[in-house]
């Protein structure tokens, strides 16, 4: 069969086990009042818009670097994300650093769209990202001027992308969980499968149609090279269940099913990734775990596991 005709189909199986595990978390209670966050909104010119940002900040109060941590496809807006669904508040509670949770960018793969899409909008997340956060979150915090950032399930390869766009400004980038492949028939198939059958956009306004250049441009195994000086951590799980996903046990059997399928995907991902960088000559630090099935258990795992690196990188 044509490549080409296998595409449409392949993007719709990718579609059926890289979203169905998202939709299935159950959600937390509400985080209870904590003098230490503190939700700003920040207005973005390049996106005509208020983004709300939720910031851990540490008890000093002295100058401290940055952590920025993306959500999943849902870019926080349906309630599920790092700061509903884990214990980051906690785990940050005694680190020198400030922690930056942006609410938003929902199936955009945090990146600068091309054109205004009908159902998503306009989404100019790297400028964000980069340009109009950093610049308020410094304005307002005592900041080093140190960046670290960090994603998670779809926001992982974009924050691997972010540390390349920007080079330099991120001492350290994350991918937990997640897919750093955008080009190729798999990195396409991925891609759509998230932002037009996931989200009902239209990736052709992200960066052209396929084949375009920024395809090619945003993806971190393409331009791993330039990830040279940045701190990398890039991790995933098996999709074996375990205890480390410490799933709700109403929802085990379809958290565990989702789950498994696009955890495996990611750990894909993720060896082809570690082949990349090994054959350039790039440092980074990769991490497998033996169970784990893209659970909120796992991400936070491997975010306690990832953050004695990144916190070295930025002097955290």
């Amino acid at each position: 069969m044509n490549p080409a005709r296998r595409r449409p189909a392949l993007v719709w199986l990718l579609t059926a086990v890289l979203t169905a595990a998202a939709w299935l978390v159950p959600l937390t209670d509400p985080p209870a009042a904590d003098a230490r966050v503190t939700r700003i909104d920040v207005f973005s010119p390049s996106m005509n818009r208020w983004i709300a940002n939720d910031v851990i900040t540490p008890a000093t109060g002295a100058p401290t670097p940055t952590f920025y941590l993306l959500t999943g496809i849902g870019g926080g807006e349906d309630g599920i994300s790092w700061f509903n669904n884990s214990h980051v508040r906690d785990f940050f509670a005694g680190e020198n650093v400030t922690v930056v949770l942006p609410v938003g960018g929902a199936f955009s793969m945090y990146t600068d769209w091309i054109a205004d899409d009908p159902v998503l909008g306009r989404n100019s997340w790297q400028t964000y990202l980069t340009r109009e956060l950093p610049a308020a979150v410094e304005q307002r915090f005592p900041s080093t001027g140190l960046r670290a950032i960090g994603g998670v399930s779809m926001s992982g390869g974009p924050a691997l992308d972010l540390a390349i766009q920007a080079p330099g400004f991120y001492r350290a980038a994350a991918s937990y969980s997640g897919c750093p492949m955008t080009s190729g028939p798999l990195g396409e198939a991925i891609v759509r499968s998230m932002v037009e059958v996931g989200g009902r956009g239209n990736a052709a306004n992200m960066w052209g149609p396929f084949g375009a250049p920024l395809w090619t441009v945003h993806d971190p195994m393409a331009n791993a090279a330039r990830l040279h000086g940045v701190e990398v951590f890039v991790s995933a799980a098996s999709g074996w269940p375990g205890p480390i996903d410490n799933h709700d046990p109403g929802f085990v059997v379809p958290q565990t099913i989702g789950g498994a399928a696009v955890e495996a995907l990611a750990a894909a991902c993720t060896g082809l990734f570690e082949l990349r960088l090994r054959s350039l000559g790039v440092p980074a630090t990769f991490r497998y775990y033996p169970e784990g099935s893209h659970s909120w258990g796992l991400f936070e795992a491997e975010l306690r596991d990832s953050w004695p690196l990144i916190a070295r990188a930025i002097g955290a």
